[in-house]
């Protein structure tokens, strides 16, 4: 069954930490396969290395003079120049303008170019600057090495290997992982979405037990909170042939929000008892003071023990306030503000709130505007009321205003905290309780800090047909926009319709029919192609045209691009092409051009080149060091789009 290889190897890419798990194949026996955890050798403070289960996705960019050689001496290389784990988060909490962290975060960012060198976004000029896609390369050497280091005679490389992305990435930022992961050696790796593996995880540690915990018609709920995201999705629990059947039926969108809000909440909670005091912190000592607080937290939700931890923050000098300081976080603050501030009571038909933006802005993440976990879940299941619709014995109340979850997956460090996870179940049972419906219940023992890593070494193994697979397939469908032609009205531009190029759940390894409509493009130039997704609406085939949708059925994500080199025919020409979409069977979406007349196929490339935003410069590109896409200089956005329109049919 194995070949050469002998491992399934997961690796949960996380926002904030790292973990690497392993399925032995040869000991393997369909749901009782043994995980085990990857004891990941890293620097813990300057010259001292320890293996921990988990490394911190932090990268730091020490001062020449910070640290001596001989401190950054790892087992497994020569002297690391950037610092990658534990020791980097905590050098970073006292000099954070030499910290990158968020760098997954970054990844689906549609506004920057990920290959582009500008993180940390605030250090000062002297400070060197490093990619998101690099700070990713970075902990995709370190786990590989360390893995190496433990498996001389096994290496990675060799080994059956899955790769976590959470459920609403989009397909650039896949793309990019997975290019990551090829860039370093890993190219056999297939990507597999983050709650999919925590599911999977549950079923393998039951040990064969998960058929008496669920039953057909139930929908399961999975609530992945991490560090820099919350992911939802939900997986129902179908019959086939007299077996059960489980079906990842939606998806929540990307959000932006997770234990790094909180660790910012309680920073601010801080700061303000230390300005009552009469002591003024700038924005640097705010930023070493959330991780100060994040320690703090982990302390009090994993130590029930603890009444108060203390938080330190460090001075920069007696001009500012003139020593360091410190302060406590109680219990009793750490959880009110968690509970009341991200997990409220609203009501089912809640919205997140959106605030109109600035005309002027920094560069930054695009962070959830609500910080309340609950509300962005009421408007996920009231939006996918009808996902399980096609599925027999998933049923609803009549008048049920949202889908009925019966059991709930949560994943994530921040349910470490009990009143966290208890307040999440009281929520959503008060929901289910006004539409009349039976409450949901737990689903227990769950790993939450280990679960994606072993779920993705459990999935590898299933893939070899070892035990129950979820069914799953695109996220989303999508859809490219298509300008209709029209006299040019002053003021009015020519309406959009939508072409589905990708529907729903579209499997992987299968290719959509190619859709009955034909584009004009100019070889031997670069066309713009706009790029949308919708996560409900989940019955549009490929080739469905929409002349009308709502925000919030579709979302624009960015914007894919393709030049066709002349050959065969003559630069300038124009060549009516159709649209071919692929999910391969690593997990990524391929959109290919397909020459109407002869056949012949182009790649067209996701665009991951940001665009600065007003009163932003884009980041400079040093002399010798390539650009990530070539632009067309004097040619504004408008003319290149242009060079793409649909033929009459």
């Amino acid at each position: 069954m194995n070949g050469e290889k002998r491992y399934c190897v997961g690796i949960d890419l996380g926002t904030t930490h790292s973990v690497v798990a392993q399925a032995d194949i040869q000991q393997g026996e369909r749901e009782k396969v043994p995980i085990a955890v990857l004891g990941i050798p890293q620097l813990i403070a300057p010259g001292t290395v320890e293996e921990r289960w988990q490394l911190p996705s932090f990268l730091y960019l020490p001062h020449p003079e910070e640290l001596k050689e001989e401190d950054r001496v790892l087992p497994f290389g020569d002297k690391t120049e950037h610092i990658v784990g534990t020791l980097a988060r905590e050098l970073g909490s006292k000099t954070p303008i030499r910290l990158v962290s968020s760098a997954k975060s970054w990844l689906c960012h549609a506004g920057v170019n990920p290959k582009q060198l500008f993180l940390p976004i605030e250090a000062p000029q002297e400070v060197p600057r490093v990619s998101p896609y690099q700070a990713s390369l970075e902990y995709l050497k370190h786990l590989r090495d360390a893995w190496n280091y433990r498996h001389p005679e096994e290496p990675l490389e060799r080994q059956h290997l899955v790769i976590t992305v959470p459920a609403s990435f989009d397909p650039a930022a896949r793309e990019l992982t997975f290019e990551a992961a090829k860039e370093v050696g890993l190219g056999q790796a297939i990507l597999l979405e983050e709650p999919q593996a925590a599911l999977y995880s549950w079923i393998q540690q039951s040990e064969g037990n998960w058929r008496e915990q669920v039953k057909v018609g139930d929908v399961i709920l999975v609530v992945d909170v991490g560090g820099g995201t919350t992911d939802f999705s939900l997986i129902a629990v179908s019959e086939e042939e007299g077996n059960l059947q489980f079906n990842r039926v939606a998806v929540g969108d990307h959000i932006l929000l997770g234990g790094d809000n909180m660790d910012l909440a309680l920073a601010y909670l801080v700061k303000t008892k230390l300005e009552q005091e009469g002591k003024r912190l700038d924005s640097w000592q705010v930023q070493a003071l959330t991780h100060s607080c994040r320690s703090a937290k982990e302390q009090l939700l994993s130590d029930l023990n603890l009444d108060r931890a203390p938080v330190i923050v460090p001075s920069r000098g007696s001009k500012l306030i003139g020593g360091t300081l410190r302060a406590d976080l109680t219990r009793a603050e750490v959880t009110a503000t968690l509970i009341e501030g991200f997990f409220p009571h609203v009501a089912i038909d809640a919205k997140p709130l959106s605030r109109p933006r600035t005309g002027l802005t920094t560069l930054g993440l695009p962070y959830a505007q609500d910080a309340r976990i609950t509300v962005h879940l009421a408007y996920f299941l009231s939006r996918q009321i009808g996902a399980a619709s096609d599925l027999k014995g998933v049923t609803l109340t009549e008048g049920a205003r949202f889908l009925h979850p019966t059991a709930i997956l949560l994943n994530g460090g921040v349910f470490k905290g009990q009143p966290l996870s208890a307040r999440l179940l009281e929520v959503i049972n008060r929901w289910l309780a006004e539409d009349n419906a039976p409450p949901a219940r737990l689903l227990e023992g769950a790993d939450l800090d280990l679960a994606v890593a072993k779920g993705a070494a459990y999935y590898g193994y299933v893939r070899l047909g070892g035990g129950v697979r979820i069914r799953a397939g695109t996220a989303a469908a999508y859809y490219v926009g298509v300008e209709s032609t029209m006299p040019a009205v002053p003021g009015f531009p020519p309406p959009i319709r939508l072409l589905c190029v990708a529907p729903f759940g579209m499997e992987e390894g299968t290719e959509a029919p190619l859709p009955p409509y034909e584009f004009g493009v100019i070889v031997g130039e670069p066309v713009q192609f706009r790029f949308f997704a919708s996560t409900v609406r989940r019955d549009d085939p490929a080739g469905a045209l929409l002349d009308q949708w709502s925000e919030e059925e579709v979302q624009e994500l960015a914007e894919i691009e393709v030049t066709l080199p002349p050959e065969r025919y003559q630069p300038g020409e124009v060549v009516p092409v159709q649209l071919a979409a692929i999910y391969t069977e690593v997990g990524t979406l391929r959109l290919e051009a397909v020459a109407k007349d002869s056949g012949e196929r182009w790649k067209i490339e996701f665009e991951v080149r940001g665009r600065p935003s007003q009163g932003q410069t884009e980041p400079t590109i040093e002399e010798g060091q390539p650009q990530a896409a070539e632009e067309t200089i004097g040619e504004s956005e408008q003319e290149r789009r242009a060079s793409f329109w649909p033929f009459k049919k």
